[in-house]
């Protein structure tokens, strides 16, 4: 399955360490993909994701670093940058460790530069539009997209799914099974409710 996403939101964050877990009880391979909030979010007046304008041009850098990783050093480096990314700034609030996740994860320190290079923003905005062209428009972050979904042999595309705290085991792999089952119904599109609570970083067993 391919699952994009925007590496500052911390929801998404909490879907990717579920796919994690996921992989680890069901024969699921994951490709990560990147997709971009500020893209999502251009031409409002007010962004939603900094309405006091406070985060500017650093809401694009993760975004940017982590489609530098995958383009240059493949999915699965990808992973490992996004697990060592989401861990100091979503669970630590390190919000300036950019380049310090790049040695988490193993990769060059080098291509933390390319986080501040807007020459990279088109590679961001090709891989988002991949991701809305399955879904439409009015979502966002994440996107799963189960390939070879059904007996239809087709591909199926969701936002979601939004889960707080991430299942672990064989918890996870249920999920994953509705998941799956909700993917093989052809005319199934949309399952949702409001979310009450802030994103829960919790272990969950």
């Amino acid at each position: 399955m391919d699952f994009w996403f925007d590496p500052v939101c911390p929801y998404t964050w909490l879907t990717s360490r579920w796919l994690a877990e996921v992989t680890k009880v069901r024969p699921v391979t994951v490709r990560w993909r990147v997709m971009s909030l500020q893209v999502l979010n251009e031409g409002l007046e007010v962004n939603p994701e900094d309405p006091d304008g406070e985060w500017g041009e650093y809401l694009w850098a993760p975004a940017r670093l982590c489609a530098v990783v995958g383009e240059r050093h493949g999915s699965d480096a990808l992973g490992r940058y996004l697990a060592a990314l989401g861990v100091r700034l979503h669970e630590r609030g390190e919000w300036t460790a950019l380049a310090d996740a790049l040695a988490d994860a193993g990769l060059p320190a080098h291509l933390a530069d390319a986080a501040w290079d807007e020459r990279h923003d088109a590679a961001v905005r090709a891989s988002h539009a991949e991701a809305v062209a399955l879904v439409g428009e009015g979502v966002g972050t994440p996107v799963t997209a189960l390939r070879d979904a059904g007996p239809y042999g087709r591909t199926a595309a969701f936002f979601g799914p939004v889960v707080s705290p991430a299942p672990a085991g064989e918890a996870a792999g249920r999920l994953w099974d509705g998941l799956t089952a909700l993917a093989a119904v052809p005319g199934f599109c949309e399952l949702k409710r409001t979310r009450t609570e802030e994103p829960d970083f919790t272990r969950e067993v």
